[in-house]
């Protein structure tokens, strides 16, 4: 408005009455709406780069709460992979499946196998040796675990324990624990014969047990296992360690899931240690008229 002012009071005292004041004036007045135009530009500036400093600042607050959040979620993820399959753990991790690892009951078929005549084995071969052989061991038997869908509930050097039916329902888990351990004892035989040819002879055993099992975290704050706890774990276990070399060992319950798809062997009742009473097992010849 200044600026106008000036303008049309110079176009008169040029155009229609000269006056040497007027004339002065209105350049002083033009130079000071300049000025003023000037610091009003300079304070719209100063207003939008702040403007677009605190928005900056805040998209930045929120990238580090999103890296942070980020971040547990793949060191969640990370731990989960240590005990379940990859897309379990993908699923399992989102915040509105955490709930799937608390306590709770559920019908599972449990799995254990082990290494046979480890100890022998350990004793007359090289530390190099022995770790081979335990990596080959849970890099093979361990991918079969979660190509099968299955959980890794424990790990010792030479043996291992999975389950099916958890954190992630599936069906039939008895049967598909059977498909599993008899891809298991295929794999060994790769591993057994590959170090058979240097003459050190190790065996492979398993035993499998269904029924209802607690599941849930066990352990301390980053050091916690996923892992099933009951009868039928037990038993798994005790089975394992009753087989012979090269055998799959199937309770009776286990047996009772998938008679009509299976071939079995019954074998006398078992004497297995910490059970009260002998248990009825069954040695799994293979898939019904498999021959």
């Amino acid at each position: 408005m200044l600026g106008a002012v000036a303008v049309a009071a110079l176009i008169l005292t040029l155009y229609v009455r000269y006056d040497v004041g007027i004339e002065r004036l209105s350049y002083t007045v033009l130079v000071i709406a300049t000025l003023l135009n000037q610091n009003l530009f300079l304070n719209f500036l100063n207003e939008t780069v702040s403007g677009q400093a605190r928005a900056i600042e805040a998209l930045n607050r929120d990238l580090q709460r999103k890296v942070a959040s980020q971040g547990d979620e793949i060191g969640r993820l990370a731990r989960l992979k240590q005990f379940l399959p990859a897309h379990v753990a993908e699923v399992v991790v989102s915040d509105e499946k955490q709930q799937l690892l608390g306590t709770h009951r559920r019908y599972i078929a449990c799995l254990f196998c082990d290494i046979r005549d480890f100890t022998a084995f350990s004793e007359a071969a090289d530390p190099e040796e022995v770790i081979a052989l335990l990596q080959a061991f849970h890099d093979r038997l361990g991918g079969l675990v979660a190509e099968r869908g299955a959980t890794i509930g424990y790990r010792a050097g030479d043996g291992l324990m999975a389950f099916l039916n958890d954190p992630i329902p599936c069906e039939a888990p008895s049967l598909r624990a059977i498909e599993l351990a008899l891809d298991m004892r295929a794999a060994f035989e790769d591993i057994r014969r590959l170090w058979g040819r240097i003459g050190r002879p190790i065996g492979f055993g398993i035993g499998v047990a269904s029924g209802y099992a607690t599941l849930g975290l066990v352990g301390y704050q980053g050091g916690a296992d996923y892992t099933a706890i009951g009868n039928a774990v037990n038993l798994a276990a005790r089975l394992c360690d009753a087989a012979a070399d090269g055998q799959i060992l199937l309770a009776q319950r286990t047996y009772v899931d998938v008679e009509a798809q299976v071939d079995v062997e019954r074998l006398a009742p078992l004497a297995l240690k910490g059970l009260h009473k002998p248990e009825e097992a069954y040695r799994l010849l293979g898939p019904r008229g498999a021959g």
